[in-house]
């Protein structure tokens, strides 16, 4: 399993940004899809997260300017659309899943929470 985020740059204060993230692999389920940032010199939060059902939190930061979305009709893709940007939202960003996968050859699930994307750099200016 593969998750690859893209859709990072720089952005004035104010503008908005969509995030991507594609898994892709032997997914069996698509549980949960998160995202989480970390700023340079602090720990990794999480911005956002939407469970397979649909239902979203949100950190308080981000909290009515950010909205999370899934798709998952063949393209197991998790957005975070990011409007209202503000210079502390100046991070890396990066997609987390809840996978299940399924081992065919001895029909054993296996379910993993720590799948993580590669990161993509988002920066606002002021």
């Amino acid at each position: 399993v593969q998750l690859q985020a893209s859709g990072g740059g720089l952005v004035q204060a104010g503008g908005s940004l969509r995030l991507s993230c594609v898994a892709s692999g032997k997914i069996f389920t698509l549980n949960a899809m998160n995202w989480y940032r970390q700023a340079p010199g602090k720990q990794r939060e999480l911005v956002a997260r939407i469970t397979s059902g649909g239902s979203t939190n949100y950190g308080d930061s981000v909290q009515g300017r950010f909205t999370i979305s899934r798709d998952d009709d063949a393209k197991n893709t998790v957005y975070l659309q990011m409007n209202s940007l503000k210079p502390e939202d100046t991070a890396v960003y990066y997609c987390n899943a809840d996978i299940d996968t399924m081992d065919w050859a001895t029909t054993t699930l296996e379910r993993r929470d720590d799948y993580w994307g590669q990161g993509t750099l988002v920066t606002v200016s002021s």
